[in-house]
C-alpha cells in the first residue's frame, strides 16, 4: 500500500501508475468476459471460472470499448475541454449500438435534445439503466486519487443517456475506482462513493442495504434476495439493483479477484458490467502485477469491440488495439493533466499520499457543489460575455395551448456589470404571458434569473425550435439561440412479444 506519511505533496510513481491502469482493464476484460454469458438471466449462477473457450482473447464487450470513443475525444480536445456538448457529438458520431438508452440519446441529439437533454427526456424506462455506470474508469484513471474531478467527468458522460440513478450510478463507480489507486480497503471506497451521491436516491439505498447485509453476516444468497426484493419495483437491467450486487461482490469477496468476479456473476442480471466493474476495481488495488494468472492468461491483452464504429475515427488516432497500448496512451494524458492541474497527485520516484490529502478527500462537497447542482433539463450556451441558460424544469414537451414556463440564467459574466434581453420571437399565433423579454443585470460572477411563459399555438411536426435572441447592452449584434421543443411524447421502445425490453443481453441477435 502507498505511504501515507509527511510530506505534502502527493506523488505515484509513474511504473505504479502503469500497473494499475493496466490492471484496471484487465480487470475489466476479465470480468466481462466471465459475466457475458449470463448477462440478462435473472436466477442465480453458480460458476467458479470461465464457462467458454477463448483462444486467448476476451470476449467483445461495449463496456470497455464505448470508452475508447471518451479516449478519442480527450486526446484530441484536451482533457479540460470536454464537456456533455462535446461527448454527445462524438456519441453521435462514432457509438453504433442502437439499442436501449443508447438509441435513445442519438435519437435525442439528431432532434435538437442535446446533453443533457440527450438522457433525460424520452428516457423513462433507461434513464436509471446500466449503460453510464459501466464506462467510468476512463475518468478515474485520468483522475488517480481525486475523487471529485473523476466524478464531474462521470457527470458529463452519463447524462449524455442517463438522468438521476443513472447519473449518480457513474458518479458511484468512478468515484470508488479513483479512491482505489490510493485507497486499497473495499469499505473505504464505498464510504466515498456513498458520500457523493444523494442519500434518498435508490442506488445509494441498495448499496446501503448491500453493506448492512454484510455487516449482519447475512449469508450471500440471502443477501442477494434482499437486494432483489429491494429494488423489484425498479425492475430488471437497472443500476440501483447492479450495484447492489456489485456492492455485495466487492464485500464478500473479501479481496480474492476471483471469488469478487464470480460472486458478482452469480447474482445474474447485468453480469458482464457487475463483474467487469468488479475486476476493474480490484484490478486498480492490485496492479496488473499482482493479478492471477489463472485469470489473466485466457483473455491476453487484446481489445475486442463491439459498440464502437472502428472506421469512423478518421479525425482522431484509430482506437488501441491492445491493454497495453491503451494504458501508454492514458499515461501520456496523465501527464498533460498533471501538468495543467497541480493539486493532483504527480508522478515521482516514489509512491506518497499524505495522511493530510486522504483526510481532505472526506469532504464531498465538491462534488455535491459541482454535480448535484446540474438540472437534467437545462441547456447552457457559452457567450464570449458569460454562459447563457435555459431550464425548462421538465422535458420540453408542450401541447398546443397549454402554457409552460422556462427559467432563463446568465452566469460567469466577464463584465464588471452587463444588461442582457432574452427577446423570443415566437409565431403568430402563440401567446406570450408577460413580456416579450426577460432581462438579466448581473455583477461579476453572480448568477441573474428571469422567467418567460409561453403558450404554444399549432405545429404541425414532432419538434419546434423557438427562437430566442439575446442582446447584451452597448453592443450591437445580437446572438441567436433556439429552445428544442417535443409535440408530447416520443416514444422510442418497441417491444414485440419475442423482444424483451432487456435486450442487450442477446449477442448473438446482435445485441450488445
Amino acid at each position: 500500500m502507498l505511504d501515507t506519511h509527511t510530506p505534502s505533496s502527493q506523488t505515484l510513481r509513474r511504473e505504479t501508475y502503469l500497473d494499475k491502469v493496466l490492471g484496471c482493464w484487465t480487470g475489466k476484460n476479465i470480468g466481462g468476459t466471465l459475466g457475458a454469458p449470463f448477462e440478462g438471466k435473472r436466477e442465480t449462477n453458480d460458476i467458479e471460472f470461465y464457462t467458454h473457450k477463448l483462444n486467448g482473447e476476451p470476449i467483445p464487450n461495449d463496456d470497455l470499448d464505448l470508452q475508447l470513443v471518451w479516449l478519442a475525444a480527450v486526446e484530441k480536445h484536451g482533457l479540460y475541454n470536454i464537456d456533455e456538448r462535446v461527448l454527445g457529438e462524438y456519441w453521435l458520431s462514432h457509438i453504433s449500438g442502437m439499442w436501449n438508452e443508447y438509441a435513445v440519446c442519438k435519437s435525442n441529439i439528431r432532434n435538437g435534445l442535446i446533453p443533457p437533454l440527450s438522457g433525460s427526456c424520452n428516457n423513462e424506462r433507461w434513464h436509471a439503466s446500466n449503460g453510464a455506470w459501466i464506462r467510468s474508469e476512463i475518468w478515474a484513471c485520468l483522475f488517480p486519487g481525486s475523487p471529485d474531478e473523476a466524478a464531474r467527468y462521470a457527470y458529463f458522460d452519463s447524462c449524455c443517456d442517463h438522468h438521476g440513478d443513472g447519473v449518480y450510478a457513474e458518479v458511484f463507480t468512478a468515484v470508488m475506482e479513483s479512491m482505489a489507486f490510493i485507497v486499497g480497503d473495499i469499505r473505504e471506497l464505498i464510504r466515498h462513493g456513498l458520500a457523493r451521491i444523494p442519500e434518498t436516491c435508490r442506488v445509494a439505498r441498495a448499496a446501503r442495504l448491500a453493506r448492512k447485509c454484510h455487516d449482519d453476516h447475512v449469508p450471500f444468497l440471502e443477501a442477494r434476495e434482499a437486494i432483489v426484493a429491494d429494488s423489484s419495483d425498479l425492475g430488471w437491467f437497472q443500476a440501483p439493483g447492479n450495484l447492489g450486487f456489485l456492492t455485495l461482490a466487492l464485500l464478500y469477496g473479501e479481496g480474492d479477484f476471483g471469488k469478487t468476479v464470480c460472486l458478482a456473476t452469480n447474482c445474474g442480471d447485468d453480469t458482464d458490467c457487475t463483474a467487469g466493474t468488479a475486476g476493474a476495481i480490484l484490478g486498480i488495488i492490485a496492479g496488473r502485477s499482482q493479478l492471477p494468472e489463472r485469470w489473466t492468461a485466457p483473455i491476453g491483452d487484446t481489445i475486442k469491440t463491439i459498440a464502437i464504429d472502428a472506421f469512423d475515427l478518421h479525425n482522431v488516432r484509430p482506437y488501441p488495439k491492445t491493454l497495453e497500448e491503451l494504458t501508454q496512451r492514458l499515461a501520456a494524458l496523465q501527464e498533460t493533466n498533471q501538468r495543467e492541474n497541480k493539486t493532483l497527485p504527480q508522478f515521482a520516484e516514489r509512491d506518497h499520499i499524505s495522511a493530510d490529502y486522504l483526510a481532505a478527500l472526506n469532504d464531498p462537497e465538491p462534488t455535491r457543489r459541482r454535480v448535484w447542482k446540474y438540472s437534467p433539463y437545462e441547456l447552457t450556451w457559452d457567450l464570449p460575455f458569460g454562459r447563457f441558460s435555459v431550464d425548462f424544469g421538465k422535458a420540453p414537451n408542450v401541447v398546443p395551448g397549454e402554457a409552460f414556463t422556462v427559467t432563463c440564467a446568465l452566469s460567469g459574466i466577464q463584465e464588471r456589470e452587463c444588461v442582457l434581453s432574452a427577446r423570443v420571437a415566437p409565431p403568430a399565433d402563440w401567446r406570450v404571458t408577460g413580456p416579450l423579454e426577460c432581462v438579466l443585470t448581473g455583477k461579476y460572477f453572480n448568477k441573474a434569473e428571469a422567467t418567460l411563459t409561453f403558450t404554444p399555438g399549432d405545429f404541425p411536426d414532432a419538434y419546434f425550435y423557438l427562437p430566442l435572441e439575446l442582446r447584451l447592452y452597448g453592443r450591437r449584434n445580437p446572438y441567436m439561440v433556439f429552445l428544442p421543443l417535443q409535440r408530447g411524447r416520443v416514444d422510442h421502445t418497441q417491444e414485440t412479444p419475442d423482444q424483451p425490453y432487456y435486450d442487450r443481453s442477446n449477442r448473438e441477435r446482435g445485441r450488445r
